[in-house]
């Protein structure tokens, strides 16, 4: 288990958790003084009242809440959204309203979860030539 160190920009915003002992993700929950209207086809961020300190060799993944998306069309817009390592400002969640109906966000409501991954870093190695596979170059629906 890894140790994530986490600042609250204001006292009264609670800390993420697991929901239950077999959760991937922390909730995490607006960090908003009023109900913000969220219009069908429209973007905003959302702040969380929190920053972290992850780890070397960590990320944080934020990630729609699969409720809010499957019954209000509420997604994270850059899924997963990442938080580097060495980023040390205010976890800000980027939501879009993909339903056909106007939803209210008040404060305090579960709007994302945060999962924490393990980040390998790669080498790139220039070639002339890729070696052959039996897919080779299709792409998008190739393998259906």
């Amino acid at each position: 288990m890894i140790q994530v160190k986490i600042k609250r920009l204001w006292h009264c915003v609670n800390l993420p958790c697991y929901a239950t002992p077999g959760s991937s993700g922390m909730d995490l929950r607006a960090a908003i003084e009023r109900g913000i209207i969220l219009s069908p086809g429209k973007r905003l961020f959302i702040s969380t009242g929190l920053s972290m300190e992850i780890p070397e060799g960590y990320e944080g993944q934020i990630r729609p809440r699969s409720g809010w998306a499957g019954s209000r069309g509420i997604t994270v817009i850059n899924t997963p959204g990442t938080i580097d390592s060495d980023y040390r400002g205010e976890i800000l969640v980027a939501l879009v309203n993909l339903g056909e109906s106007y939803v209210t966000i008040y404060p305090g409501d579960k709007i994302a979860q945060i999962v924490f991954a393990p980040i390998e870093r790669a080498e790139l190695i220039e070639v002339s030539e890729l070696d052959c596979t039996q897919r080779g170059q299709g792409g998008f629906g190739s393998t259906d």
